[in-house]
């Protein structure tokens, strides 16, 4: 009890409401920036966190992440460029929304559920963060490798297109991960010669140009002189949010504990998680043929994963010292620029710490609903620009976010190619959802694959061998076996007729 009154005057002091505050605002505008990520909002902050004590560096860092993984969802309902990593799994559903007249509803439920998904996420944190971080602990490359299987298999179900053109992005994006040096060997594969790609295909120059850079394109096309305005709806973003909770009340708690559970498995993150939790919640949705075109059934378990899988990331973080994503990765670098060590100890040693960090989860998520509503009013009037002045300025932050992220004209390079390539693709009909899963998975499959195949001397059986390894190949085969057979009886069903 002692350590929890603490805790509160930590946390409740004011210079660190004022940090907390300055953390949300500045997370809110670079997650609304298109090609600026949450990441990045982190490592932006690293050197303001040098001349702070402990709480109110945690309190900058946790608010910001916080602000910038909702806020990655404005621009992708009103522009279709999601503007972190995280919002990526949905931002098409969620501009076909807009498209249709729902843009109201649709900020409002991504604000709310945002809000909700994190105190989930805050709360099982709080209860059972020594049991998953346990749990995810006892994760090995054989685990790993079923996990990263399951998510490409997720594929299929993300897009209404052609499951061939589906299947054929996620081959595409498994190819470009591939790129760089293997991982058995230490060869370069498929470099050219290049230095720049032997480091691989920076995620999020892709992502930038996949997204935001092919509608960019599109844009440009369809500029007329008068200078239309991309936005025009203003209302009242929280009506109708209530009855999408009274339907949809299972899949935000479904998205919820499923984005925590992914969030505990070190390495995973948000952006997997709203991946993973999408294709979710089309597979056992009651009306799947509506996603993909603007239902909100995939947004309330997707958009509900990302923001509880940021308080499920800092599990293995604080209990084992293992970072859970590349945000708590640079959160454990700065607890031990501060002289505190996490891991077990911290919880005996220093336990005010740990209480005062949930106490400023809790509070981010709460500011999150009134700092929330007021970046989206500004982010509508700021989209009352005329399209012809704000395409460009969008580009120019497309272009920073890219070089940012590898401090190079390569990134800049990248983000262009892809975005030509995107927009190909998209011309044709080829989904790019499914390619910027295997592009993010991709890695993952490959090394733990490889890992495994080394420890069990080439011995297929080793991979059912341990207990969550086994449960997890054989739901992922069971998956293929009933998407094989569906396709058979489908392709069968006319010749009867």
């Amino acid at each position: 009890m002692d350590a929890l009154i603490q805790a509160f005057g930590l946390v409740f002091d004011p210079y660190v409401l004022a940090v907390i505050g300055a953390s949300a605002v500045f997370g809110m505008f670079v997650g609304a920036m298109p090609g600026l990520t949450a990441t990045m909002a982190t490592a932006l902050l690293v050197p303001v966190t040098f001349f702070m004590s402990p709480v109110p560096a945690l309190g900058a860092i946790v608010t910001a992440t916080a602000m910038a993984i909702f806020a990655g969802d404005i621009p992708g309902a009103m522009l279709r460029m999601p503007g972190t990593p995280a919002s990526a799994a949905y931002t098409d559903e969620s501009y076909a929304m807009t498209q249709k007249g729902q843009l109201n509803l649709n900020l409002g439920v991504n604000l709310v559920f945002s809000v909700a998904g994190g105190l989930v996420g805050v709360a099982v944190l709080i209860a059972c963060a020594p049991l998953l971080a346990e749990v995810a602990i006892n994760f090995s490359s054989y685990e790993y490798f079923w996990l990263a299987l399951l998510g490409l298999t997720c594929a299929v179900f993300m897009t209404n297109a052609d499951p061939v053109k589906g299947f054929l992005s996620l081959f595409i994006g498994l190819l470009l991960a591939s790129v760089g040096i293997d991982p058995a060997a230490g060869y370069p594969r498929f470099t050219f010669g290049d230095v720049n790609l032997m480091s691989g295909i920076n995620f999020v120059p892709t992502l930038i140009g996949m997204f935001a850079v092919s509608e960019l394109m599109r844009g440009a096309v369809s500029l007329d002189g008068t200078g239309r305005v991309v936005v025009q709806q203003v209302g009242n973003i929280f009506r109708g949010v209530g009855a999408v909770f009274r339907r949809y009340w299972f899949n935000f708690l479904r998205g919820s504990l499923l984005g925590t559970a992914i969030g505990a498995l070190p390495g995973a993150g948000a952006d997997i998680a709203a991946w993973i939790s999408y294709a979710v919640s089309k597979r056992f949705s009651k009306e799947p043929e509506k996603f993909g075109t603007g239902h909100v059934e995939g947004i309330v378990d997707s958009t509900s994963a990302n923001n509880s899988a940021l308080g499920g990331a800092w599990i293995p973080a604080l209990v084992f010292g293992i970072p859970g994503d590349s945000i708590t990765a640079i959160v454990i670098g700065v607890l031990y620029m501060k002289g505190m060590n996490p891991g077990p100890t911290v919880f005996t040693e220093n336990p005010q710490l740990i209480y005062a960090v949930f106490l400023i989860f809790i509070l981010a998520n709460i500011i999150m609903l009134p700092l929330g509503w007021a970046a989206i009013k500004s982010a509508r009037q700021i989209l009352r620009v005329p399209r012809n002045l704000l395409l460009p300025i969008i580009l120019l932050f497309c272009l920073v976010g890219s070089f940012a992220m590898t401090n190079s004209l390569y990134g800049v390079a990248l983000m262009l190619v892809m975005g030509i390539f995107g927009w190909f693709l998209e011309e044709h009909g080829i989904p790019v959802a499914p390619l910027i899963l295997g592009l993010v998975l991709g890695e993952m499959l490959e090394q733990t694959f490889v890992q495994s195949m080394i420890k069990s001397d080439g011995a297929v059986l080793e991979f059912f061998a341990r207990p969550i390894a086994g449960v997890l190949g054989v739901a992922t085969i069971l998956i293929w076996v009933v998407m094989i057979g569906r396709g058979i009886q489908r392709s069968m069903a006319p010749r009867a007729a």
